[in-house]
């Protein structure tokens, strides 16, 4: 039998028969990819088919999965917002909880170093990327912070994620924009439930507050359905935030942007 052809150029993550992320597992057939579409030739030479990695003519899209009370989500947003500008992808945001209301025993059961570290890296790297940082004003989060226990009655998280729903249900674009003027405003220590700072922070992103807040109580049903619909499929690859996924891999934590933009390169994705 002649040895089929080598995988070449760039491998990216496609379901057929047995072959996925580009590693040659199928029983009867050989595979190339070219970079814009994959060949499986069958061994007798005469039957060829070409998937395309895009779909034929459609835009690739990197889900990610985003909560207002993750420090990391907040210092990975502007990255991830302008990712769209840098390639041709679509770069869809879908908020979630964060995980001490999916997990309220998340921060009673990890290690006595973890909130520490976590403290430490969040100022490390918001100095590195020259992002505003304070202390939380209030938390999105009502939490005993002496005994880690998590209220059961919660004013803003609830609220502040619906909202973030609505946005993006108007475009991706504003959507991000409603996520980064907000998450802005909370991170960089603002007192954001007092006055009009919410208000304007939404303003910014083109909504009007007002507007947002009475919608989101009429559809809280709707809404909360969808969040628990972003959570699930979250759950399919990771506990964290912020996630990336692009064709059914994960990418956890704003320090994988980089390993994210390497796979769309890989994938044969273009430069906007």
């Amino acid at each position: 039998m002649k040895a089929g052809p080598q995988l070449v150029d760039r491998p990216f993550q496609v379901h057929v028969g047995n072959i996925r992320h580009g590693k040659i597992v199928h029983p009867v057939a050989e595979c190339v990819f070219n970079g814009h579409g994959l060949t499986l030739p069958w061994l007798n030479g005469e039957l060829k088919r070409e998937i395309r990695p895009d779909g034929g003519n459609n835009v690739k899209t990197v889900d990610v999965f985003w909560s207002f009370r993750s420090p990391y989500s907040y210092l990975a947003t502007k990255r991830l917002r302008a990712m769209s500008d840098k390639w041709k992808v679509r770069v869809r945001p879908r908020p979630v909880y964060p995980i001490a209301i999916r997990t309220p025993n998340f921060f009673q059961e990890i290690r006595p170093q973890w909130v520490p570290y976590l403290l430490n890296d969040v100022v490390r790297l918001s100095q590195y990327l020259g992002l505003p940082l304070g202390p939380l004003n209030p938390d999105p989060v009502v939490m005993n912070m002496m005994t880690r226990e998590i209220a059961e009655e919660q004013p803003h998280i609830h609220r502040l994620t619906r909202l973030g729903i609505l946005a993006c249900e108007q475009s991706d674009e504003t959507g991000w924009a409603f996520m980064d003027e907000v998450s802005t405003l909370i991170w960089s220590g603002g007192a954001w439930t007092e006055g009009d700072h919410l208000a304007e922070a939404t303003a910014r992103a083109g909504l009007d507050l007002a507007q947002l807040d009475k919608q989101q109580v009429a559809e809280i049903d709707r809404l909360t359905a969808v969040i628990e619909a972003n959570q699930a499929e979250q759950d399919k690859y990771h506990w964290g935030v912020p996630l990336m996924v692009f064709e059914q891999e994960g990418f956890f934590g704003q320090d994988r942007i980089d390993v994210l933009e390497w796979r769309l390169e890989q994938a044969g994705v273009e430069r906007a």
